[in-house]
């Protein structure tokens, strides 16, 4: 479990040195209605973490550049603090606990 963190990690810092993309790192999608929008920071970070989930360079890379890197750093700790405080919840226990648990540490 450690290697996977370790490695979701260092893709998370390879991408933050990445170089930024044309227009502040925020290209733009078409939409549905054949106007063009821009990605919101919880969607770049809900897709980043669930492309390193899955171990997909290629989604990892695209997401990283939906946002700059500080608002995709800002998305996924927020990410990470929702899941750990679902799980505590879920599970009847405090967030403290819960991630210890995830990143295999003892219970303080």
């Amino acid at each position: 479990m450690y290697d996977r963190i370790r490695k979701a990690y260092g893709r998370f810092r390879d991408t933050m040195r990445a170089r930024s993309r044309p227009g502040g790192g925020r290209p733009e999608k078409e939409s549905r209605g054949g106007g063009k929008r821009t990605h919101n920071l919880f969607e770049a970070a809900a897709a980043y973490v669930s492309a390193c989930a899955e171990d997909d360079q290629e989604s990892i890379d695209e997401a990283a550049g939906w946002v700059s890197p500080e608002a995709l750093s800002f998305g996924v700790n927020e990410l990470a603090c929702r899941a750990v405080i679902a799980l505590a919840r879920e599970r009847d226990e405090s967030p403290r606990t819960v991630a210890r648990e995830l990143l295999g540490l003892p219970s303080a």
